[in-house]
């Protein structure tokens, strides 16, 4: 029989009690729900958290497709956008939470603690079954519940998808677990099937295959001891094992399907400009930021502090002293692990960190930070494992007693479930979040724009622009910074200052939602500069850009009417109240069609503009100001 279907007696050395043998199952179970518990507990306050002002807007609160719910139409748009990402099944799971909870953010925050819950119970479940360990896994779970640099995971409801590929990801690997106690082709489909399914969530768990390789070493000891060229077959089939080449062939499939979201998820950033250029940073300057974060997350493993929503990345502010620093603490890691392989879970643990690290590492860099906490909710599994199984081996060696670890493992977790429950509080108000974030991150043009949205939230439009010009100084061609000052000189009426922001916008972005905002706005200034043919050229743009852009359909029915086109304002008001049926849009229909003379239409749209309206006297006041020509 396969050593990989044999569960062994072990002694949980973490605890001096018995592993998965011997526990009941109740006693796991019973584990198990403290652990929800202590979780719910520390993370209760998200109920009171808003959304973010990053990114929550994109996908939830200004998304059209999933602020409808779950309907065929956005199922459709789901599976063939390629908006950030290609992630049908997370934009799936916003549609329901909108399906559920409409804009109330406390569902959507309790939907994410759920599938943390979830991952918390798996994490637990899955190692204790791989191992043999119950006290060990518990331990490793907890660090995983509290730790506090998952919190951006789960507060922020935008990186739901995270949340949604560690899931699969977990029920992959339990999967996996069970195709290699009786390998089957049906089996094997299921973790296939699984693991598709994390993809769809997020390309994160694309080193999934590398991850079975090294479950496959430890703990399945599936893989040959003896280097695969010397073993014999007889040698092989009598250890139960196979060699490295067969193992490996036997994830091609899974290697596959890594591959083909690789190429998906590298189009979608293209799509928007989210991958960087070589030209701003160099691969030289990408493995000298790569090789530093590794050890900087190693540090917020070992202390998490200072955590921020994102840390910029430090192009040009490396010294040569740091770069080096962290390559000999990569190498003496490494080198102490190759030592001590006899422990294997060494080992896998390190591999384990460094390998899921490196689509996020910024060797292939996506946005503008060097590194985020939320890559770490992956990641620093093999983290804890190392910890948690090394600390169980030293007990043991030193016959320290159970009570004295548990007591210190208790103390640990209630200190790091303290200092997560302080982080979730940064979250509660967005001029906090990024106020907090300019304290630990200074000069981080991200969290000037953060802070300056948030302000601008308020009605301080002042005091935002301050800090946009900031986050321009200190990044010249970001797009939401030049946008948002382009906006501070329209109110004040300095047109041409205007125009120039946001023709700065459209020059130095290839982001489709940017440009279409930045055009959009030249419209209507063009529009109240007398300039309608540049302004009807300027919505039609932004329209080409965003097809579902009301303030850019809008605008080009208004120029439409005032050029006298009126077919096209009717298709640009038809479009308009097809994606939000306002008595408004309906009266401005209702006209454009008495203009191009379909006046029996021209009636059906305004009485269908009574029967959305609580008041259409208001209403045609409103189109009528709207249809008036600018000044």
């Amino acid at each position: 029989m396969s050593s990989a279907g044999v569960q062994l007696k072990k002694v949980d050395s973490a605890s001096g009690a018995e592993g998965l043998s011997a526990s009941p199952q109740n006693h796991a179970f019973m584990a198990a729900l403290v652990l929800i518990l202590v979780t719910l507990a520390v993370y209760n306050r998200v109920s009171h958290l808003p959304f973010a002002n990053f990114d929550d807007d994109r996908y939830i609160t200004d998304n059209v497709h999933v602020r409808m719910g779950l309907h065929w139409e956005g199922i459709k748009w789901a599976f063939t956008t390629y908006a950030f990402n290609w992630h049908p099944v997370t934009w799936l799971s916003h549609m329901l939470d909108c399906q559920l909870f409409h804009t109330n953010p406390a569902g959507h925050h309790y939907m994410s603690l759920l599938f943390h819950l979830l991952n918390v119970v798996l994490l637990f479940f899955v190692l204790k079954r791989g191992t043999g360990y119950a006290w060990r896994s518990l331990m490793v779970a907890g660090l995983f519940a509290l730790h506090p640099i998952n919190v951006e995971s789960v507060v922020w409801i935008a990186e739901r998808k995270n949340l949604l590929s560690m899931l699969f990801f977990l029920l992959a690997l339990g999967a996996y677990q069970r195709y290699t106690h009786k390998p089957g082709v049906r089996r094997y489909a299921i973790v296939a099937a699984l693991f598709a399914l994390g993809l769809m969530a997020k390309a994160q768990i694309i080193t999934f295959p590398f991850v079975l390789l090294l479950w496959d070493y430890w703990p399945l000891r599936r893989m040959n001891s003896v280097p695969w060229r010397s073993a014999t077959p007889a040698a092989s089939q009598e250890a139960g094992r196979k060699s490295f080449s067969w193992l490996l062939a036997e994830k091609v499939p899974l290697l596959v399907l890594s591959l083909v979201n690789a190429v998906l998820t590298i189009n979608a950033q293209k799509a928007v400009d989210a991958i960087a250029s070589m030209v701003r940073y160099p691969f030289p300057v990408r493995v000298e930021n790569a090789v530093v974060s590794y050890v900087r997350y190693m540090g917020k493993a070992l202390w998490p502090a200072s955590l921020a929503p994102m840390y910029p990345f430090p192009a040009g502010t490396l010294k040569l002293w740091q770069v080096c620093s962290a390559v000999l603490v990569l190498a003496t890691v490494t080198a102490l692990v190759i030592k001590a392989r006899q422990h294997r879970y060494l080992v896998v643990g390190w591999l384990w960190f460094l390998g899921t690290l490196v689509p996020m590492i910024g060797l292939v860099q996506v946005g503008s930070q060097g590194m985020a906490d939320r890559y770490a909710y992956l990641s620093f599994l093999g983290v804890f494992i190392m910890i948690c199984w090394g600390v169980g081996d030293w007990a043991q060696s030193r016959r320290l007693p159970a009570t004295w670890l548990a007591g210190v493992s208790l103390a640990m977790l209630i200190s790091l479930g303290a200092v997560t429950h302080h982080q979730i509080g940064y979250w509660s108000d967005n001029v906090l979040l990024w106020s907090h974030a300019l304290q630990v991150t200074p000069d981080n043009f991200i969290a000037e724009d953060g802070l300056g949205g948030a302000l601008l939230d308020r009605g301080q439009l002042e005091q935002a622009t301050l800090h946009f010009r900031r986050a321009v100084a200190l990044h010249p061609s970001d797009p939401i910074s030049n946008l948002n000052i382009g906006f501070y000189e329209q109110q004040r009426m300095n047109l041409q200052a205007a125009l120039d922001s946001y023709k700065r916008v459209v020059q130095i972005t290839g982001d489709a939602r940017s440009r279409a905002v930045a055009f959009s706005n030249m419209g209507y200034i063009y529009r109240q500069m007398g300039n309608l043919a540049q302004a009807r050229e300027s919505f039609q743009a932004a329209v080409n850009l965003r097809p579902r852009n009301i303030r850019a359909l809008l605008g080009l029915g208004l120029v439409a009417q005032q050029l006298g086109d009126a077919e096209l304002a009717v298709r640009s008001y038809s479009e308009a109240v097809a994606i939000q049926p306002s008595d408004v849009f309906y009266v401005l229909l209702s006209r454009a069609l008495q203009q191009s003379g379909r006046a029996r239409e021209s009636q059906a749209a305004i009485e269908q503009g009574r029967r959305v309206s609580q008041d259409l006297a208001a209403a045609q006041r409103i189109a009528s100001s709207l249809s008036a020509p600018s000044r």
